[in-house]
């Protein structure tokens, strides 16, 4: 019978070998999830894990209760609607407040980076970020420009534009073949967020 070596290897170790930048993009499902499988897999090497969620608020509640089970490892901050600086937000259409929101986000990346705080910098949803004007493409490619050279960065989201494709190592794109909400069942808890 064939064993697994489950002793993780040594996380300064694998330090040594980060540093590259995934993409993961289009139109179907699975840009979020395959991050935090990432994630999962990064934390179970002993790394740390920091996820920043642009445009998400309090309705995607699945995986904000994961950072609790992984003793300070794991963080995910919103910077969207219905984030902690405004739980009762009732309205997600655009309003002027989604460009300042994001350069918060974009902020607090920074902030992690330089305070060596993160193996791992997850942003979700920058992408469409980008494509609703919130951010700038060179503001969010001067972040790529200026991350240490030993952190992995992940950005998601549909509509990557070609100048992040460009820079990216990993490029995924999810493409859609079939979706339940073409059935009418809209996303469900544990599943769908």
């Amino acid at each position: 019978m064939h064993t697994l070596n489950m002793v993780a290897d040594d996380p300064e170790a694998i330090r040594q070998k980060l540093g590259l930048v995934h993409v993961y993009t289009g139109n179907g499902k699975g840009k979020t999830t395959a991050a935090l499988g990432l994630a999962m897999r990064a934390l179970e090497h002993g790394l740390n894990v920091s996820m920043l969620q642009f445009l998400k608020g309090g309705l995607y509640i699945g995986e904000l209760s994961a950072p609790s089970r992984f003793s300070g490892k794991f963080s995910i901050e919103q910077f969207g609607k219905g984030s902690e600086d405004e739980p009762s937000y009732e309205d997600f259409s655009p309003d002027d407040a989604d460009r300042e929101r994001a350069l918060r986000g974009l902020a607090r990346a920074r902030e992690l980076l330089s305070q060596g705080q993160t193996d791992v910098l997850i942003l979700d949803e920058v992408h469409v970020a980008l494509q609703l004007r919130h951010l700038t493409i060179e503001e969010v490619l001067s972040l790529v420009r200026e991350k240490p050279d030993n952190v992995e960065l992940v950005l998601t989201g549909r509509y990557a534009p070609r100048e992040i494709i460009a820079v990216g190592d990993y490029v995924t794109e999810m493409h859609a073949h079939e979706h339940p909400y073409n059935k009418g069942i809209l996303g469900r808890k544990g599943i769908d967020y």
